[in-house]
């Protein structure tokens, strides 16, 4: 298990160079509406903040007992994978909110199928088109990240 302080100065600082990633591509892109714009940094900010001690953890699990070259390639894939992950949960959740009000009851047949199709094509929508909002920044904060836990894994 990771250590609490690391794991919550890691979510922080993770939280922080995912948000930004977010935010300097939003910008980078002339979006007009800042209150989008703070919505959807805080959104990566968020799926950052969940996924760090997430892939953490994962990334001690695979590599345990092996080489740095190892533990900086699991580093890499845990974190990534966790951030994508959990970020592309939040935005479906989000996404599915904001469909709910056209859904079927709660907890019927109909229901439990808009659901399951809301949540996929939310989370396909995010790997498409919200992907792209961590380079370059986050890849180089994901870079970062790997070297740390590479040397700090011994």
């Amino acid at each position: 298990m990771p250590r609490p302080r690391a794991a919550l100065l890691g979510a922080l600082l993770w939280a922080a160079a995912m948000g930004a990633s977010a935010l300097v591509n939003l910008f980078l892109d002339n979006w007009v509406t800042p209150g989008k714009i703070r919505s959807v940094s805080l959104l990566f900010a968020a799926g950052g903040a969940l996924a760090f001690p997430v892939g953490l953890f994962a990334a001690r699990l695979v590599s345990l007992g092996r080489g740095s070259e190892v533990a900086f390639a699991a580093a890499l894939v845990c974190l990534a994978a966790a951030t994508i992950g959990l970020t592309a949960g939040l935005y479906a959740l989000q996404y599915r909110s904001y469909y709910a009000e056209w859904h079927a009851p709660a907890f019927t047949l109909t229901w439990g199928f808009q659901l399951a199709f809301t949540m996929a094509v939310a989370s396909y929508q995010f790997v498409v088109l919200g992907i792209r909002l961590y380079f370059p920044l986050g890849f180089v904060a994901l870079f970062a990240a790997g070297l740390w836990f590479a040397r700090h894994q011994r």
